[in-house]
Formats: C-alpha cells, structure tokens, sequence
C-alpha cells in the first residue's frame, strides 16, 4: 500500500472532546482532561467548527481567574478563532508534512460543509507512520 494512500479518517479519533462557545472554560478543561487531550474543536450549533481551545489557551485564562479569585471565563473568549482543520480523505503524508513547531497538534476533521466529524493528532499521524513502515519492512 503507497504511503499516499493512508488517510486521515482511517487514524483519526471520531469522539473528541467537543467543546461550545458559552461553555464555562472550567468545563472545558474537565472535557478535555477526560478525553486526555492537548485541546479541542469549539463548535456551533450545526457542528461546524468556529474555534479551537489549547491547553494553552486555558492555563492562561485558569491563571489569571486564580490571581484574580475570579470565575476565569467562557470557552469563546479563551478559544482561537483561526482555526486550521482537514478533511478525512486528507492524506496522512501531507498532514506530517504540515507539522511543525508552531503549527496545531490537533488538527479538527471536518466534512466539506465545515462540520466537525472528529479530530487527528500528532501522535495519532504517527502511529499512521509507523505502521505503515513496519508493514513494508515484513514484505520480501
């Protein structure tokens, strides 16, 4: 099988934590340590993608509602607005490709009308790698 030929829908996880835009940032970040995850995809109400919360995002917030003795805030002013997703039919090679130091390590799945279907991760890409190349190595 060409590397070409590994997709993203095939690795990528299809019950991540989803998050909304009114939702208090403390929940948020229970959902997301839950699911074990560096951040998740905001949605609205039709599931399309509208922002995506890191784990940076929310130290911030959680820091600041601390020293200020405060409730820290809700998902939508913490959350990144810009948010890069992928398709599953993606190639799993272009994605590798994409990573970098200051890209995602989450990358949001969604359909072609911008709804949420699941999310793929650093890890979940390489996993998708590795198998890959340990299948070429057991073929003569």
């Amino acid at each position: 099988m060409p590397l070409r030929s590994l997709k993203v829908g095939d690795y990528m996880s299809r019950h991540p934590a989803v998050l909304t835009a009114n939702m208090p940032i403390e929940e948020a970040v229970e959902r997301l340590l839950r699911a074990n995850l560096a951040g998740g995809p905001v949605v609205d109400a039709k599931k399309q993608v509208i922002g995506f919360l890191s784990e940076q995002d929310c130290l911030a917030h959680m820091l600041e509602g601390t020293y200020h003795k405060e409730r820290s805030a809700t998902v939508a002013e913490c959350m990144n607005s810009e948010v890069v997703t992928v398709n599953s039919d993606t190639a799993i090679l272009d994605l590798a490709q994409r990573f970098g130091s200051n890209r995602p390590k989450i990358y949001p799945v969604v359909d072609y009308e911008n709804r949420l279907q699941g999310v793929i991760s650093r890890t979940q890409v390489m996993i998708a790698l590795d198998l890959h190349l340990r299948d070429s190595y057991h073929k003569p």
